[in-house]
């Protein structure tokens, strides 16, 4: 979802708000309460950066993002090239205009079976005038084309409305009120969508099988004091839903975008090998982590600390159990969970770039079921 920051949650922020009427996401609100949610880590700040680390569990660790660098031509690891040896149809869909941030090149280069834009949508008139289709009427597309698809299939949808300029329908000005921020009232709106998607979703004879998973791409701006932190401008909700609510509750660790993939496959229990800079938030035994890279500098959440390294120096090091708000910086302390972090990130950068320059991202082999 289109700058989803968890702070429109009045579920998950009680004391940004004073009941559940004044959030902007009820509808998301009532998934989460029927899921596996997670205060998640977005892997970056925009939505070009969000699609490999959601697809791919790639995130963005250079300068240049990977959809745009030199290295993107070569074959990757994926959602879509681990599933199809398993039997998966694959969809991404996207109301925007075709080649918008060249996500449907993206979507060829990880193997999806199809890539559905603007160009593709059938339904009644509904442009918006600047990015493509409303929310609504795209997500009620999808909700009946994925009827005329084989089972299983994978699809992946990206909204569009509640970015900027923030355009609401019409017809839907003075249902969704404006609030304190100025994408508040299109929060409002995609939210609605989602909820009118889930509503036809329920009719469709694939629903009661479908793993849903719902994050967003970055967070917006924001109103509150720990949002504004740069921890705060990368949390997001991340949630797993089941129809059947078997898969309930409120997680404390750290999940991040990149987790995505590889907790499909470890959910789907699929046997085989890939490349993933996350893990399955089902795995118990690897340790959480969130990871990203903003003006230069990497950022790493690690055993509740957080650790910022610009320059080949560590620039700042948190412990966020006691002070969320990043004030009191303990960097170079010579602090043995600031060594151990900084050791962590290093691997995870040496494997990034080795793997970047010498086209080693894919190692798909998975087992035909």
């Amino acid at each position: 979802m289109e700058s989803f920051s968890l702070e429109h949650s009045a579920l998950m922020n009680p004391q940004l708000y004073k009941d559940s009427t004044e959030g902007y996401t009820p509808v998301l609100d009532s998934l989460m309460r029927h899921g596996l949610t997670f205060r998640a880590y977005a892997n970056g700040k925009r939505s070009i950066e969000a699609i490999p680390a959601i697809c791919s569990a790639l995130p963005s660790l250079m300068p240049v993002e990977f959809i745009n660098s030199p290295y993107v031509a070569q074959p990757i690891s994926s959602l879509s090239n681990s599933l199809k040896p398993l039997g998966y149809y694959s969809i991404f869909y996207h109301g925007g205009l075709n080649g918008t941030m060249h996500f449907d090149a993206f979507a060829r280069l990880a193997g999806f079976d199809e890539y559905k834009g603007k160009n593709e949508y059938q339904g009644p008139e509904a442009f918006d005038g600047k990015w493509g289709i409303f929310d609504e009427p795209f997500f009620q597309f999808m909700a009946n084309d994925l009827s005329t698809h084989p089972q299983p299939f994978l699809s992946v949808f990206f909204s569009l409305s509640s970015h900027h300029p923030y355009t609401v329908p019409s017809k839907y000005k003075n249902r969704f009120k404006p609030g304190k921020l100025e994408i508040h009232q299109s929060i409002r709106y995609a939210d609605y969508a989602l909820g009118q998607f889930f509503k036809t979703a329920s009719h469709q004879p694939w629903f009661k099988n479908t793993l849903f998973i719902i994050t967003a791409d970055h967070t917006s701006e924001a109103f509150s004091p720990y949002y504004l932190t740069l921890v705060g401008q990368h949390t997001i909700p991340l949630i797993f839903y089941l129809p059947n609510d078997s898969l309930r509750g409120f997680s404390s660790q750290i999940a991040q975008q990149t987790d995505i993939y590889p907790s499909v496959m470890d959910f789907i229990n699929a046997k085989g090998s890939f490349i993933a800079f996350g893990r399955s938030v089902f795995d118990t035994t690897s340790i959480p982590f969130g990871i990203s890279y903003l003006n230069q500098e990497y950022q790493l959440i690690y055993k509740n600390k957080y650790l910022r390294y610009f320059n080949d120096k560590v620039s700042g090091f948190y412990d966020l159990t006691q002070d969320s708000l990043q004030i009191n910086n303990l960097a170079n302390q010579q602090l043995p969970e600031e060594e151990e972090a900084l050791r962590f990130l290093k691997a995870i950068i040496q494997q990034y770039n080795n793997r970047m320059i010498h086209h080693k991202l894919s190692i798909d082999q998975f087992d035909q079921p």
